[in-house]
């Protein structure tokens, strides 16, 4: 009897153990590491930022990311950096994390937990539920998605005149100097500002040359801060080969953003196009 008594406690023990483990794993807190920009900021936004435990050098916003431990540029990484970390889960952008770095991750025991990006306000909105129902935070989202709908409902009542024809380039310094074309971020953000992008014809990327620049004859030229601090100012970017012949050199309307914020389509999208439809009207 006594036997059978103890049997039965132990049982009853096991299957209390049993039910109560899933519980406490869905309630531990996951270590993250994430390795981009607009991720992190949304991670931030949805009361996750306590959860990262790392991130690499474009994720600066909310300021408090900076002190985070860093793992590099999300487009070098290496496994051992953030390996080292220790995190349960690595997240970023499929399109950012080479093939071998993602499989060196997966064979350490690492979840990954990956998005693609969409360089439109739908895309941000996609992104925004997408990583909150990821990381549980469903009901999350809808604030984030509120705040960035009455922010470019604000931005759109800004620019409604002409277009003014806006080249973006990313400068380097005077040896790296890349401008925009069809299908990038800069191009939309452009067109969501009120403006024309002043070449087409080619996708991503390519670098500026002198005759492209004075046939594209820009209104506007646009650069990072870090890139137009990288040419000495406005004062170097006049001596740039060709500025000087087009309506914006002659002009001297130059206008720069905050890389992270004009490119990286996240929360903050709806801000981004305002300071920009506001500086290039």
């Amino acid at each position: 009897m006594v036997k059978g008594n103890i049997k039965q406690l132990l049982l009853s023990f096991i299957v209390v153990m049993i039910s109560y483990v899933p519980q406490a794993m869905a309630h531990t807190s996951p270590k993250i590491v994430s390795v981009n920009g607009t991720i992190s900021e949304i991670l931030a936004g949805i009361g996750m930022e306590s959860n990262i435990i790392g991130t690499d050098i474009t994720s600066n916003y909310p300021a408090s990311l900076k002190s985070k431990p860093k793992v590099g540029h999300n487009r070098n990484l290496s496994s051992e950096g953030i390996l080292a970390l220790q995190p349960d889960i690595v997240t970023g952008l499929s399109t950012e994390l080479k093939p071998e770095l993602v499989s060196q991750l997966k064979s350490a025991g690492i979840k990954l937990v990956l998005f693609t990006q969409t360089y439109s306000a739908d895309g941000t909105r996609k992104l925004i539920k997408e990583v909150a129902s990821a990381f549980g935070k469903p009901s999350k989202a809808e604030l984030l998605i509120k705040k960035l709908d009455g922010d470019l409902a604000a931005a759109a009542k800004i620019n409604k005149g002409s277009k003014p024809k806006v080249l973006f380039i990313y400068a380097r310094g005077t040896g790296t100097m890349m401008v925009a074309g069809e299908g990038t971020q800069m191009q939309q953000i452009i067109q969501m500002a009120g403006g024309a992008n002043a070449v087409t014809g080619f996708s991503d990327f390519k670098p500026l040359t002198p005759e492209a620049l004075v046939a594209a004859n820009p209104d506007v030229i646009l650069l990072f801060s870090s890139g137009m601090d990288s040419l000495g100012g406005a004062a170097g970017l006049m001596n740039v080969q060709g500025v000087a012949q087009t309506n914006a050199g002659k002009n001297k309307r130059f206008v720069t953003m905050d890389g992270e914020l004009v490119s990286s389509f996240g929360p903050r999208l709806g801000l981004a196009v305002s300071e920009l439809a506001q500086k290039i009207k």
